[in-house]
């Protein structure tokens, strides 16, 4: 028989620790310090999501997660491990993983637009004051007004430029908006986009319910991002997946429970979306982690201590597997009290003692029982991986790509018409076109016939050219009616806003 449970521990009594499949959507914390034993528990609940179907996505930032496509080797410590907990089911298995890059290196290219992360999640890539924020809303709303598409970096970056260039003209809807505003953003974008933004912001955009799939035998695909690179920018890093949540969240409806989730996120280096983040963001982080259960979905923060975590996220979290902490400075033995303190009590378990006291691979945990109730904190074996703990080598990573379900629907990047080049446009009509300055230092016309010759030059057609039929005017004028119905329709659909239905709509054209 088939069973929902997703098996990741063994107590010293011989107890089978899991979380139910109907659980796992309500969320769960890994924490731990460093090399306690955290990758390896999720590599374990990894495989037991995908082996049960469930699609899978998470960071590697460390670049050992790879391993996870091909079978387990011989290892002594792992033999040990199994002969120690009795366990009789492990078989050596590699998973299907799928490999993403945003910078297109190591896996397939990962991009959205500009307009799809919206001016809130923009700003915090900017590191934008709030008076800079509030100014980028109103560019935002102003590149809508003017139908200007905003896809990539330089498409907002040209909207910067323009604004700046017609400040009179604009002034009424920019408000208080001043010219160093304008210039300190597009400064701001460079620099962005030399840290990677340019790579990330363009088409094709990643389309969310595309990672929502299984393999040919069922198993749920295990997308692994290469972080590797990306963490070294964490701004970037956590704003990414910021965003990704977000878009699963806007795009998938209402399941309630399911018999297991539709797909579980794993959060990586979780205390980087908190750091220095904006009252406003971290409310809709909150209110995301509470509304994305019943899309479905499952989110696993991983981190060192659970006190990284704002108490509002933390107190969602119903599946705890807490690693070992070190207390060596007072500020420490006040986390690890911190963290003793999250768990339900087990009269038979000193928590607090314990938690500085366990082995590597050992842990601490406490998950919800079938009617949702925490069950009481047990001590336990994080049980061992069946897939290989050594990363894939160059040449196999590059193999497992090339068999991707994906092929190459994501690795050549698309550069349609948007406001860059129409503002381009703007600007060669607008160089042709005399300004009112320089039509007032025209001198003025003593009426000779000399210059009424040179007011009125002769207009020259290009050899072999007919004048055009009115047939050709009148095609040409639908032709310029039609894109201007279409330019308004794709205007309309653009909606400011991050955090899908929350804001108030999705921003896709």
């Amino acid at each position: 028989m088939i069973t929902s449970s997703l098996i990741f521990g063994k107590s010293a009594s011989g107890k089978t620790v899991s979380i139910e499949g109907r659980m796992a959507n309500r969320h769960g914390l890994i924490a731990g310090a460093t090399g306690t034993g955290k990758t390896v528990t999720l590599r374990v609940l990894a495989e037991s999501f995908s082996r049960l179907g469930v699609p899978v996505f998470m960071a590697d930032v460390k670049g050992d997660l790879s391993g996870i496509a091909r079978p387990g080797e011989a290892n002594p410590r792992i033999e040990e491990r199994i002969q120690q907990l009795g366990i009789t089911t492990h078989r050596p298995s590699g998973f299907p993983v799928v490999f993403w890059d945003l910078f297109g290196k190591s896996g397939h290219s990962i991009r959205t637009t500009v307009t799809e992360m919206g001016p809130l999640l923009i700003g915090r890539l900017l590191e934008l004051s709030e008076a800079q924020s509030d100014a980028l809303q109103l560019i935002f709303k102003i590149a809508d007004d003017q139908q200007l598409l905003l896809i990539d970096l330089k498409d907002l970056q040209s909207v910067c430029l323009y604004l700046h260039e017609h400040q009179k003209e604009f002034s009424e809807s920019l408000g208080g908006v001043s010219p160093s505003t304008l210039q300190t953003l597009q400064r701001k974008i460079v620099v962005l986009s030399e840290q990677g933004g340019k790579g990330f912001f363009g088409e094709p955009a990643l389309e969310i319910r595309s990672l929502l799939r299984q393999d040919m035998n069922g198993q749920g695909l295990i997308h692994i991002l290469d972080a590797r690179e990306l963490i070294a920018q964490p701004r970037l890093y956590s704003t990414f997946m910021l965003w990704l949540l977000s878009e699963l969240f806007e795009d998938l409806e209402e399941v309630g429970d399911l018999e297991v989730p539709k797909m579980v996120f794993f959060f990586d280096e979780a205390h980087l979306l908190f750091q220095e983040a904006p009252v406003a963001l971290v409310r809709q982080v909150e209110q995301v982690v509470r509304l994305i259960r019943s899309k479905g979905v499952g989110i696993y923060f991983v981190t060192q201590n659970p006190i990284d975590l704002p108490d509002t996220v933390l107190g969602q979290l119903g599946n705890r597997i807490q690693h070992a902490l070190r207390a060596y400075t007072p500020k420490d033995q006040k986390a690890v009290k911190a963290a003793a303190e999250t768990f339900p009590i087990n009269p038979a378990l000193e928590t607090l003692n314990v938690i500085t006291a366990l082995q590597v691979g050992e842990a601490l945990s406490s998950v919800l029982d079938l009617n949702g109730a925490p069950t009481p904190v047990e001590r336990l074996w994080i049980v061992p991986p069946e897939s290989r703990l050594r990363p894939l080598e160059l040449e196999e990573r590059k193999n497992q790509i090339l068999r991707s379900p994906y092929g190459t629907q994501y690795d050549q990047e698309i550069d349609r018409e948007s406001a860059y080049e129409r503002l381009k446009g703007r600007r060669l009509e607008e160089s042709k076109t005399p300004s009112e300055e320089e039509k007032k230092k025209k001198p003025a016309s003593d009426g000779s016939a000399w210059e009424s010759f040179q007011e009125k030059p002769v207009a020259k057609r290009p050899a072999g050219r007919e004048p055009d039929s009115l047939a050709e005017s009148l095609g040409k004028s639908a032709v310029r009616s039609v894109g201007s119905a279409i330019g308004s329709a794709v205007g309309r659909q653009i909606v400011r806003g991050i955090l899908g239905s929350i804001l108030g709509g999705k921003g896709r054209f």
